[in-house]
């Protein structure tokens, strides 16, 4: 019935809107709830509709006002298509997941979690404590700060068994975030026109930088179990590729986990081929369901590099990652770093450091743990009830997404604008396929913020999908 009233709203304002003159002011909210006997938030939901039409302009404490029509020569910058060439990716524009939202919009569509699930007075008391120290004026080794290197290197080696010989500090570069780091493994590691294994769908970033990198992709298809050992194997042997890029631990977007026997399946075949399998463990503080046991930890003979970021569980402001790698391939892509960014900050680094050592950053991975089950728990409900023709083939074990596929020939693109122009980011799921999609599938988030709005909007997913039909 909301939802009625709000387009009820949107109709009768759109008509207005077409006969006021540019920069008039739109009657206020408190008028039109009185106008048309509706609700101060469904008065709210039609002013977000007009604006997401692009028909009128808000100024917060000021008002709405009709939006002015330019009609003075536009700009022609035809001229830049013939200087820059054609893009060397799909992906060259904003990913779906980085578009800005409304205040009041529902955003199921972001990569990062809420504020409240992160460790905000351990990160603001660190960056204090790290402004103080010496770090702050000076410069950072290249490879990374000694201590946060060890750091990386222990978590690692805690997982190692018995018989394997850990990684040590030397092998552990830091970086700033991990995209930049799959950037300089692409290009150290596999080359410019070299092919590159990959899941089939995986990780939006990953595709993007192996396109900017100039990497050729091998997709390989992979379910929520992961990849089938013998299509890695066949995709090896056809491609002659050197390296398989894989995020075997509750994969973006899927949320896959693979198992301990499908590790060792896919770790004997990169050995066997002398080839490298590229271990993206980003969501390794994110655990729900089980435990986090990297690939990596069975390595000691420089075949898995492996990549682990701070990002996603202790602040998006504290970008700070690390890859562990040894011998030649470790010394090339420090170089490539060293060639792209010099260093990471000092400042960063320790105040990362800082919190992953506080006793109380234990506890806190604890409480994060089921405040996610809560959230992903109370977002499948909520789908399951309001857009039943869609289909959740697994429910992730941890990270922070839902995979869902929608019924075949659904417009993705038009769902997404129909469901921001009702208050509700998705993002649609063809970025995440470095080659055809099988279906329309859309990755939604559950771990963003307002998480008592999910039943709201499901509803509105399932609504949009069903007028789309």
């Amino acid at each position: 019935m909301a939802n009625d009233s709000s387009e009820r709203i949107t109709a009768a304002l759109r008509e207005w809107v077409a006969n006021a003159p540019p920069g008039a002011r739109l009657p206020s909210s408190r008028a039109l709830t009185a106008e048309h006997g509706a609700s101060p938030v469904t008065v709210a939901r039609a002013m977000r509709n007009l604006a997401a039409l692009g028909l009128i302009e808000t100024r917060p404490g000021v008002g709405a006002f009709v939006r002015h029509i330019h009609t003075s020569r536009p700009a022609d910058y035809g001229w830049q298509t013939a200087a820059l060439g054609a893009p060397h990716s799909r992906l060259s524009l904003l990913s779906s997941t980085q578009r800005p939202m409304a205040p009041d919009a529902i955003g199921l569509h972001s990569g990062y979690p809420d504020r409240k699930l992160l460790p905000e007075r351990l990160v603001r008391a660190a960056i204090t404590r790290a402004a103080r120290a010496d770090i702050a004026m000076t410069r950072a080794p290249v490879a990374g700060l000694p201590e946060l290197q060890a750091w990386f290197a222990t978590e690692l080696a805690d997982a190692a068994p018995v018989g394997v010989a850990p990684a040590s500090a030397r092998d552990v570069l830091i970086l700033s975030g991990s995209q930049s780091g799959l950037s300089s493994i692409f290009r150290a590691v596999v080359g410019v026109g070299r092919p590159l294994l990959i899941e089939s769908p995986s990780y939006w970033g990953a595709i993007l930088a192996a396109a900017q990198a100039g990497v050729e992709l091998v997709p390989v298809p992979s379910g929520p179990d992961g990849p089938d050992p013998d299509d890695v194997a066949r995709a090896f042997d056809e491609s002659g590729a050197r390296a398989f890029y894989a995020q075997p631990t509750y994969a973006n977007p899927t949320g896959a986990q693979w198992s301990e026997q499908r590790g060792h399946d896919v770790l004997d075949i990169v050995r066997d081929r002398g080839a490298f399998l590229i271990e993206d463990d980003w969501a390794h503080d994110l655990a729900i369901d089980t435990d986090v046991r990297p690939i990596a930890a069975q390595d000691d003979d420089g075949h898995v590099i492996y990549l682990r970021s701070l990002t996603k569980s202790v602040s998006p402001s504290l970008r700070v990652a690390a890859v562990i790698a040894r011998g030649p391939a470790r010394d090339r892509i420090l170089a490539d770093r060293g060639a792209e960014s010099m260093y990471v900050s000092g400042l960063l680094q320790t105040a990362a450091l800082d919190v992953v050592t506080q006793p109380a950053w234990r506890g806190h991975l604890r409480g994060l743990r089921a405040q996610l089950r809560n959230r992903r728990d109370l977002l499948v409900e909520a789908l399951r009830e309001h857009v039943p023709e869609a289909r959740l083939e697994h429910i992730p074990a941890g990270g922070l997404n839902l995979w869902l596929r929608l019924p075949d020939g659904t417009d993705l693109d038009l769902l997404a604008r129909d469901c921001e122009a009702r208050g509700v980011l998705i993002a649609p799921g063809a970025e995440w396929f470095p080659a055809e999609a099988p279906g329309p599938h859309i990755r939604l988030n559950y771990s963003g913020p307002d998480p008592e709005r999910f039943p709201e909007a499901a509803q509105i997913i399932g609504a949009a999908l069903r007028a789309l039909r």
